[in-house]
């Protein structure tokens, strides 16, 4: 680590990391279990993507990449049916 990175800001990286993982853990149970009785929400989502944008307003901005790990999400849920 350099030392301008305090431990407070590697905590809540940490923190963000882990909300986020929990999240998306979540989500994509919440998701498989809807699409089980729903199959073409996996359509609708698919459909949707191109309104899906990186919401960063830095060089860091990627809205493919965004659309990127979307699809890859909706690829693998495919796949579980």
């Amino acid at each position: 680590m350099t030392d301008h990175i305090t431990e407070p800001t590697i905590a809540k990286v940490a923190e963000a990391r882990r909300r986020e993982m929990a999240i998306e853990h979540l989500l994509f149970g919440t998701i498989r279990f809807v699409a089980q009785q729903h199959p073409e929400l996996l359509n609708e989502l698919d459909e949707s993507l191109a309104h899906l944008w990186d919401a960063a307003t830095d060089e860091t901005r990627d809205d493919d990449a965004v659309r990127d790990i979307a699809r890859r999400f909706i690829k693998s849920l495919r796949a579980e049916r």
